[in-house]
């Protein structure tokens, strides 16, 4: 007679806040390998914004108002900042298709087997996420100053606040990726959650001041763009990069725009990311 023993992972000892740290690291390695092995995602992923850059600058650029000019140039150096906001927005469909991938090839239960913190899984795919995104958006920037965007053409910045800005733009990226985590958990297949992953952008996007002055909307709808998260990053990195901004508005994200932008990013990291992980733990458990 032979006995079948069970084997029970066994939590690796010290610090729980420091395993959590290794096992994210880990994970978020291992994504980053697998994403240097498929260079065509982060390829594609650079069309799009690139696509947006020359459109909106060359074919509308004439025709937008910003502060009562209909100068391209100014137009030009208003929209970038619009531009990377909406490039690092869109990461998220790439995240939670990831995610729902991993989970729907069963990656996710070999995982389980691992002593490694559960919210290890995510955070790892969220900071692979981050850098592609952050890659993506230094190749943008090269091309923003090809086509002309400059900083500091409405005033005085240095390269503490450039550097600012764009971290502003990352943490925003990095908050909304936890969102298309819970969407690649919610749903069934990768392609579930990439187009519930972009459903919600583009009225998100698009209902801000990325691509036009709010104060020429109605004024309902400048309420609705002035309190839009979205929108105070956007607001933010335009007083960084002193480049042109909307209409002067009585709206606190607009007049508050980086501390707004921090605390909204914040805020929509611990929300969404305290309801990813358990989403993560009730389908795993």
């Amino acid at each position: 007679m032979s006995a079948v023993t069970e084997t029970v992972p066994v939590a690796a000892p010290g610090n729980p806040l420091g395993r959590s740290v290794r096992d994210s690291l880990i994970v978020a390695k291992r994504n980053l390998i697998r994403m240097s092995r498929i260079p065509e995602v982060v390829i594609f992923g650079l069309i799009q914004p690139i696509m947006f850059v020359v459109l909106f600058t060359y074919v509308f650029g004439g025709s937008m108002k910003i502060g009562g000019s209909t100068s391209a140039i100014d137009y030009k150096n208003f929209l970038m900042a619009g531009i990377f906001a909406q490039t690092v927005t869109f990461a998220t469909a790439g995240s939670g298709a990831g995610i729902a991938d991993d989970m729907h090839k069963g990656l996710i239960d070999r995982f389980r087997s691992l002593p490694m913190a559960r919210g290890a899984v995510l955070t790892g795919r969220t900071l692979a996420d981050l850098v592609q995104t952050a890659f993506t958006l230094l190749i943008l920037a090269v091309v923003a100053l090809l086509v002309g965007w400059r900083v500091g053409s409405f005033g005085d910045t240095n390269a503490g606040k450039v550097l600012g800005a764009f971290g502003l733009l990352l943490l925003l990226g990095y908050a909304f990726t936890w969102i298309g985590a819970l969407i690649g958990l919610t749903v069934r297949t990768p392609e579930a959650a990439t187009s519930g992953g972009l459903v919600w952008l583009f009225p998100v996007t698009f209902l801000s001041n990325a691509f036009v002055d709010t104060g020429n909307m109605t004024p309902w709808l400048r309420h609705i763009a002035e309190w839009n998260p979205f929108s105070a990053t956007v607001q933010a990195t335009r007083v960084l990069f002193a480049n042109p901004g909307q209409s002067h508005s009585h709206a606190w994200p607009m007049e508050h725009p980086v501390l707004a932008s921090l605390m909204y990013s914040v805020l929509i990291i611990a929300v969404f990311r305290t309801l990813a992980v358990r989403k993560y733990r009730s389908a795993t458990a």
